[in-house]
């Protein structure tokens, strides 16, 4: 059985690869266009669902069994959602308004396996503890050029993560695919847990 990601993230693809995961990707735009007073909960599980369905478009029924994975992840601080900033005055104020706060980090994930059809969606949430960040932190954190692809402007696995103080559930969730909640999920769906050696 194949084992396909819908995505283009490198970091998805490197939480399935460092966990001996063998898969194919197979990239899914969706519009990311979040709808009016849309939960962040809800905003990632309908562009997950979109990016399966997308995905499964683009395979197409090839008669044999695969598992398609989609996910997509929003950073959110009460009600205010952050993507990935569109510019460096974005990144910056979200790094300011992120600054000696304790934000949640949302995934949705939508499991799809073909050609029967049958789906698990779910969204794993972890709240990240972040320090104080000095102006002069954040200018030069920014320079770096690792914030602009990242929803909420940081990488956790990455230079960003001198910042985070605490987090509280799946570490994986905060790069973007909660890794034991998906492999679960695999296994409830028939994978047969095919890894590489």
């Amino acid at each position: 059985m194949e084992l396909i990601l819908a995505s283009a993230s490198a970091r998805r693809a490197e939480i399935l690869r460092n966990a001996g995961f063998r898969f194919e990707i197979c990239p899914a735009d969706a519009d990311e266009t979040r709808l009016p007073n849309e939960p962040a909960e809800d905003y990632v599980l309908r562009l997950a669902r979109e990016k399966a369905r997308i995905a499964a478009e683009k395979v197409g029924d090839t008669g044999s069994s695969a598992i398609i994975i989609a996910a997509d992840t929003a950073v959110a601080l009460g009600t205010h959602i952050f993507g990935k900033p569109s510019s460096l005055e974005d990144a910056r104020s979200m790094l300011r308004t992120l600054s000696g706060q304790t934000h949640q980090v949302f995934t949705g994930v939508a499991v799809l396996r073909r050609p029967e059809k049958r789906g698990v969606s779910m969204v794993e949430i972890t709240k990240v503890a972040f320090a104080e960040l000095l102006q002069s932190e954040i200018d030069t954190y920014l320079a770096t050029g690792e914030p602009f692809d990242k929803a909420g402007a940081y990488a956790i696995q990455g230079i960003g993560g001198r910042y985070v103080t605490g987090i509280e559930g799946c570490y994986f969730n905060v790069m973007g695919l909660p890794l034991a909640r998906l492999w679960s999920t695999l296994r409830s769906l028939g994978w047969t847990g095919a890894t590489n050696s």
